[in-house]
């Protein structure tokens, strides 16, 4: 049975007790674009921590792992997958999830069960940085550019049998769009590629040293060991390790463009593994994210959270399965105009209108004039009539509350009937008047002998009924 849920479920919770790096409230997504608004979410700080232990991936493995991190949920079931299948690797791994609903980035990636691995340890970073990728893509890439120099810089990145280092010039940034130095613009752009395209072999290091010193003391970058099973006998002081490598033909279909700071799709390698999701446009050859993929997970940047957030695809489906269709509307339909009809009034649409119809039943109770003008207003669903009715209802009320204000001012019957303690305390008041009245009136009260009758004096003394 599939954990899709549990997953992202998992994943949420996570969020809410993990200290990892501190946060902005925001929850991410949008196409990583050339286009994409320029808003910031992540520091530059933050961005580097997050990246370090992945920035010296090979160019492939890095836009899968990029591509992938956008879909959180997805990637926490194929890390799940990737451990009840521990043999499965390689394009094999990859054809046998063809089945799974996940985004085919996330599918690609159970060909490396280490980067799995590394990824599930820690569900918060991979939202956060799949969040980085679709927020901004620009800042995540100059920031890749700028750890790699920092590790060539340190010695710990240079070519050998199992990668190949290269430096290029970066591009030209149009005249308009210049940027001073310290804006973290890479001045060159190094690329990182598999000695042999069709066997990988996934890098292992310790981002604390293997950059050099830390740019930012308060906030190191998190290591993540090695699954042994992946690197034997590797003992980690400084620089990068390599595992066993991954034999893979059509696994690995995205690369970074790092001149315009988005991932390009290798489209005929793309559809050899991906029979169930083909791409018939060869010209379109540039990722875009996926929300049916994102499973509930929150968008942490306004925009994406406006572009996607919302319209998600398949709503129509999902409408035509709860079995909402044109018949039932129309007999919806058909049973408020009978309503209307017969002068019964409608049900509330929603909350608000709810609420304000208990308050005026509530008004009502206390207030006869005003049910009794409910009563006589012309009842249906034109706006002119149930403006009218509301005009009337508001004035039964202004004559109400008169009413009351004016009853104050005089020995009003009803005053107290909605304070019991006060009625009963006038209620004492009275009989204790009328107690006094009639001892006033009495024969002692006015001087007078008062005579008893025979046989009462004997029964003071003690004399009683024999």
């Amino acid at each position: 049975m599939r954990t899709r849920f549990s997953g992202v479920l998992a994943v949420l919770m996570l969020l809410q007790g993990a200290p990892a790096l501190a946060e902005t409230q925001a929850p991410a997504a949008a196409p990583a674009t050339a286009d994409a608004a320029k808003s910031t979410v992540f520091s530059q700080e933050q961005l580097d921590q997050m990246l370090a232990p992945i920035a010296l991936y090979p160019d492939p493995l890095l836009a899968q792992v990029l591509m992938a991190s956008t879909y959180p949920g997805e990637v926490a079931e194929a890390v799940a997958w990737s451990k009840a299948n521990p043999n499965a690797k390689g394009d094999d791994a990859v054809k046998q999830v063809a089945g799974q609903p996940w985004d085919p980035s996330v599918q690609a990636l159970v060909a490396f069960p280490q980067v799995l691995a590394t990824l599930g340890q820690d569900p918060v970073w991979v939202q956060r940085l799949g969040d980085a990728f679709l927020a901004q893509p620009d800042d995540l890439m100059n920031g890749v550019q700028r750890l790699r120099r920092q590790a060539q810089a340190a010695g710990n990145l240079t070519s050998n049998q199992y990668q190949n280092v290269t430096v290029q010039a970066a591009p030209a940034a149009p005249a308009a769009q210049a940027a001073p130095a310290s804006s973290g613009q890479p001045s060159q752009t190094i690329i990182i590629q598999p000695a042999d395209p069709q066997t990988v072999y996934v890098p292992t290091y310790n981002p604390n040293t293997t950059y050099g010193t830390w740019a930012y003391p308060a906030s190191p970058p998190v290591y993540y060991p090695p699954p042994p099973a992946y690197y034997p006998g590797q003992a980690l002081v400084a620089g990068l390790a390599f595992g066993t490598g991954v034999a893979v033909v059509a696994s690995l279909w995205g690369d970074c463009d790092w001149n315009d700071h988005d991932v390009d799709i290798d489209v005929n390698r793309y559809n050899n593994i991906n029979r169930n999701n083909q791409i018939t446009n060869i010209s379109n050859n540039k990722w875009q994210h996926n929300p049916v993929h994102r499973d509930g997970v929150p968008y942490r940047d306004a925009r994406n959270r406006e572009q996607f957030g919302r319209q998600l695809a398949g709503a129509p489906q999902r409408v035509a399965y709860r079995g909402d269709d044109a018949q039932r509307a129309q007999a919806r339909q058909n049973a408020l105009n009978s309503m209307d009809r017969h002068g019964i009034e409608r049900p509330a649409a929603n909350n608000v209108q709810a609420r304000e119809r208990v308050r005026e039943a509530q008004s009502e109770r206390g207030a006869p004039g005003l049910a009794q003008h409910r009563q006589e207003a012309p009842r249906g669903n034109q706006g002119g009539q149930l403006n009218q009715r509301r005009q009337g209802e508001g004035q039964a009320r202004q004559q109400l509350a008169q009413r009351q204000s004016a009853g104050h001012a005089r020995n009003n019957a009803f005053d107290g009937v909605r304070s019991p303690s006060r009625s009963s305390a006038q209620a004492n008041r009275g009989r204790t008047s009328q107690a006094f009245a009639q001892r006033g009136n009495s024969p002692r009260a006015m001087g007078q002998q008062v005579s008893r009758p025979s046989g009462f004096a004997g029964r003071q003394r003690g004399g009683g009924r024999r």
